[in-house]
């Protein structure tokens, strides 16, 4: 759920979790066509009968797919100010791959605001921690701090 706040009140919202996005499968036609326009066409991720030998025991997501798909995975996940004109990707402080995505996972994304910086009256700096889980497994796919420039009204 998206929850909007007066731009003033955005840093009152620091440390706060919201509720995790809804899962999202990972199927090995998406991890093809990432392969393709990526150029990243290793074994791991592209053939499934090779794949079943490697301690993985199947093909696996693209760590870079996974991340790629952050703004799918958050976008019912977010505080935003009521005055927001857009908001502009502003880069990642953070990135780690934890453990690998197994084509036929599912995915979500849970999110912490865990910072907040009023650049300017009309510009804020978000950074977000970002946990990538994966639907049964304890240990996440990856986590990261994702930085968005919101420019208000």
């Amino acid at each position: 759920m998206i929850i909007f706040v007066p731009k003033a009140e955005l840093l009152d919202h620091i440390g706060e979790e919201l509720e995790p996005g809804p899962w999202f499968k990972i199927d090995q036609d998406r991890v093809n066509q990432f392969a393709d326009i990526t150029i990243d066409r290793q074994f791991i991720h592209v053939d499934p009968e090779k794949a079943r030998d490697t301690p993985f025991g199947g093909t696996i997501a693209h760590g870079f797919l996974t991340l790629s798909l952050l703004t799918h995975l958050i976008e019912e996940s977010a505080i935003m100010p009521n005055e927001i004109a857009m908001g502009l990707n502003y880069g990642f402080d953070k990135v780690r791959f934890l453990n690998p995505v197994r084509v036929g996972s599912e995915i979500r994304a849970r999110v912490t605001i865990a910072d907040v910086t009023k650049k300017s009256d009309t510009q804020y700096l978000v950074k977000q921690t970002i946990t990538i889980e994966i639907k049964g497994v304890e240990k996440p796919a990856l986590i990261c701090e994702w930085l968005a420039m919101y420019v208000c009204s």
